[in-house]
């Protein structure tokens, strides 16, 4: 089983003059072969958010967010996800450089970033079942639009016989998201402020990440 989990981070606002939009845009995929692992991974997020998260947010509403938890905080969490076999894969957009080709259509740059970051990945070993994942934040006709383009880029090189599925979820339902989440925020960090110090901390468990320009 090959469990993919696709989070952002910064967002897709162009307008430099009067907003404050990001200048990168990191789309990042977490990568994680078997349910072992993976049930190992949610365990890694649950503790942290038991053990250091509940008292802050309230016990509904708790979750690990790389824009908002400190460093000490990712530290602790990846105590317990260093053991965890696992790879996080991603392709940040300069927007400065690439903005004429951007403006007109949001949404099929972050599919083309989306399936840019999926190429990174093998699918020659994976025997069972590919399930990916994706941070809830579309329509409904977004979702499907995404879907079928994510399925032809995905099925044209895996084994017909290895069934795909596509979840749309919230982060609050899946907890492995939150970690995807974590990661994404530190590889974007380090283009938008130059601050690579929680990226430090986790590098051996990046397989892949560039920049796209345009």
């Amino acid at each position: 089983m090959l469990y993919l989990y696709l989070d952002e981070s910064g967002d897709l606002g162009f307008d430099f003059v009067s907003g404050t939009p990001s200048l990168f845009f990191t789309v990042a995929v977490l990568a994680i072969k078997g349910e072992e692992r993976n049930r190992a991974l949610h365990n890694a997020v649950r503790m942290t958010i038991r053990r250091k998260l509940r008292g802050l947010h309230g016990n509904g509403n708790a979750e690990l967010k790389g824009s908002r938890d400190s460093l000490e905080m990712k530290k602790y969490f990846y105590q317990y996800a260093r053991g965890v076999e696992f790879k996080v894969y991603a392709m940040t957009l300069d927007k400065r450089k690439a903005i004429l080709h951007l403006l007109a259509d949001k949404e099929r740059i972050y599919n083309y970033l989306a399936r840019l970051v999926l190429e990174r990945l093998s699918f020659s070993d994976t025997c069972v079942r590919v399930i990916l994942t994706v941070d809830k934040s579309k329509t409904k006709r977004e979702i499907e639009r995404f879907n079928n383009y994510v399925v032809a880029q995905i099925k044209s090189r895996l084994d017909p016989k290895v069934p795909l599925e596509i979840y749309h979820r919230t982060s609050h339902q899946v907890m492995q998201l939150q970690a995807a989440d974590m990661f994404a925020w530190g590889i974007f960090r380090k283009y938008e402020r130059g601050d690579t110090e929680w990226l430090e901390l986790f590098r051996e468990k990046v397989g892949f990440e560039s920049v796209c320009l345009k």
